[in-house]
């Protein structure tokens, strides 16, 4: 039994295919514990670090079947291009875990075995360093604050005199209209002054929109709004 496939492709054998999809395993199974043991918020999905694995693999897979022949790879771009994915992105940084694995599957089905390894090791290195000093954070605490006030008046340059009194800044983020346009809800993240209490910032926005309902969320980072 013949088990040299250079009849079929001209350019890989088994072993090739077991090297490759072996290596791929392990750099993506690698990058998932790292995307793991790295995560910080609340949005973690176990099926997306198995998609992280998967991807990893089809693409080193991928890779394997167009190997230099340009007509098949024509043919994969056509085929590929009727995938939609309608399942938003929660994180920036998972985009990047995407493009890693799908980089290290290019590396190990062109059989650059070495480069994928080392290259591999070394950005999940990169990562565990980047997360366990923390680089790169703004530590800014700022509060958000959402404000009801009746439809039909401008109450703008009301909300934004009390905000400049007890805030050292203030940035619009929306305005929406509630309750079928009864009361316009417009939402403001701030930072609230030393010596002032969120407590005194809702009492003084309540004198300017005549009782209506003020909230004030606190503990929020910059970096995650």
């Amino acid at each position: 039994m013949n088990l040299n496939l250079q009849d079929l492709s001209g350019t890989f054998s088994v072993a090739d295919i077991v090297l490759a999809m072996a290596l791929s395993f392990v750099l993506s199974t690698a990058i998932g514990y790292v995307y793991r043991a790295t995560h910080r918020n609340v949005s973690y999905s176990q099926s997306y670090v198995q998609t992280l694995v998967i991807v990893g693999m089809i693409v080193a897979l991928i890779m394997l079947v167009v190997g230099s022949n340009l007509a098949r790879a024509f043919s994969l771009v056509g085929a590929l291009s009727v995938v939609r994915f309608r399942n938003a992105v929660k994180e920036t940084r998972d985009v990047g875990f995407i493009f890693l694995v799908m980089g290290l599957g290019m590396a190990c089905g062109a059989r650059f075995y070495t480069l994928a390894a080392i290259a591999g090791v070394a950005i999940c290195l990169i990562i565990i360093v980047m997360h366990k000093f923390n680089w790169f954070h703004l530590n800014v605490q700022r509060q958000v604050v959402k404000v009801q006030v009746p439809a039909g008046e401008d109450h703008t340059q009301a909300i934004q005199d009390v905000l400049l009194r007890y805030t050292s800044e203030f940035e619009l983020v929306s305005t929406e209209s509630i309750r079928g346009g009864a009361l316009t809800e417009v939402f403001y993240t701030v930072r609230i002054k030393k010596g002032h209490e969120p407590g005194e910032l809702v009492a003084a926005l309540q004198e300017r929109t005549f009782g209506q309902r003020v909230t004030v969320l606190t503990g929020y980072d910059q970096t995650d709004l």
